[in-house]
């Protein structure tokens, strides 16, 4: 037991430093995405980093099977350069008593991922894409620049005045002529704002008069207002609600589509799909660090390293994860793509387990004396000789 809690509190260090140095990365790499949103946009900094940090969730799918897996292939090639390996296997320890620590390092990362597949990666992802849809449309005031009379589309002229820090415009000028049958009217406001609604972009203003002339009395009608709304175009921004894709879904909302909603009923097997990989995907965990401990644990320990079996473990795994991607995209058009993920996830788990188990050393120990046996009996005519 002592063994196994200091080769899980190893396990755990280098894990999580491995999964952090390769979200840094990724999150440099996110940031740039967010970068030239929030300048052009004039958003806060504050919108900047949490835009970042709600992207992050759904990478750590991939970050973390494979930093559990390198964290493994360091641990357990140090001890073997450090002699302790050799002690404990010297001692009588199996492999599957050495391999113990990284598969129970390995299961809680799994209930982790799964956690994140399921709820907290999908949850980040949607508030992600919804606050840019915020901030593509209360910042898009930007669009009207102050003291000229911008003309949005054909028929639509807004005037501001200034603009304070908050968004909000001040002195508003809107002349309205998009209606063929309708008169032209003009709307003045002491201030205003942009917002969304489900029905689309509009703008908000306050304190004002709304004039336009009457065709049949040619008399100006004017009516006071404490509030008013404007509709906008739709290319002054993102102005419809938008359609939640398959990720961006929690795992019961994939089962529960909306009746309803057309495009839900259409990506039935989208999202049947997605349910599934989100079940299989967090088992690449156990399967990367039984390929590693398989490698590893196996065969004769030498202290010098092994460093052509961390090569092919390191092969073996890449190789896993760009074929389960593949797999992933076949199945979108192909049921075969489904059964493949579940193979390319299991067949490496199971393999592992039964090649580190009793059972296993068995068999390898029994094909051991067959080969030997069937060597001296080659031999054998050649030393009588």
């Amino acid at each position: 037991m002592i063994f196994d809690r200091y080769l899980f509190k190893n396990l755990l260090i280098a894990t999580v430093f491995v999964a952090l140095t390769l979200a840094a990365v990724i999150f440099l790499t996110q940031s740039l995405r967010f970068l030239e949103l929030v300048i052009n946009a004039g958003a806060s900094s504050t919108a900047f980093w949490l835009l970042t940090f709600l992207a992050l969730p759904r990478f750590f799918e991939i970050i973390l099977p494979i930093a559990l897996m390198a964290a493994t292939v360091f641990v357990y090639n140090r001890l073997t350069m450090d002699s302790e390996l050799i002690v404990m296997r010297q001692a009588g320890t199996t492999p599957m008593m050495l391999a113990r620590p990284a598969l129970g390092m390995a299961a809680f990362t799994t209930l982790v991922l799964w956690l994140m597949t399921m709820w907290l990666g999908p949850v980040s992802l949607a508030n992600m894409q919804n606050m840019r849809q915020v901030i593509k449309a209360q910042y898009s005031t930007l669009l009207f620049r102050e003291g000229v009379f911008n003309a949005m589309i054909p028929g639509l002229t807004v005037f501001v005045r200034d603009r304070d820090m908050n968004g909000e415009l001040h002195g508003l000028m809107i002349h309205d002529s998009r209606e063929e049958n309708a008169a032209p009217a003009t709307v003045l406001a002491k201030r205003g704002v942009i917002v969304v609604t489900p029905e689309g972009q509009q703008v908000l203003v306050y304190d004002g008069s709304r004039q336009s002339l009457n065709k049949t009395t040619g008399a100006l009608d004017r009516l006071e207002f404490e509030r008013y709304s404007i509709d906008l175009p739709e290319g002054s921004g993102p102005v419809r609600s938008r359609w939640q894709e398959p990720e961006e879904r929690t795992f019961l909302a994939l089962f529960n589509p909306d009746p309803d909603d057309v495009r839900d009923q259409e990506n039935k097997r989208e999202f049947f799909i997605e349910a599934h990989r989100r079940v299989v995907s967090p088992l690449l965990a156990p399967s990367f660090v039984l390929v590693a401990l398989s490698f590893l644990l196996l065969g004769p320990l030498d202290r010098r390293g092994k460093g052509w079996r961390i090569a092919a473990a390191i092969i073996v795994t890449v190789a896993l994860q760009g074929l389960y991607l593949s797999a992933f995209n076949v199945a979108r058009h192909n049921m075969s793509g489904l059964f493949l993920m579940y193979l390319l996830t299991l067949g490496p788990l199971l393999s592992g387990l039964f090649l580190l188990s009793n059972i296993g050393e068995s068999f390898r120990q029994r094909c051991f004396f067959a080969r030997k046996k069937r060597r001296c009996l080659k031999l054998s005519p050649i030393l009588l000789s």
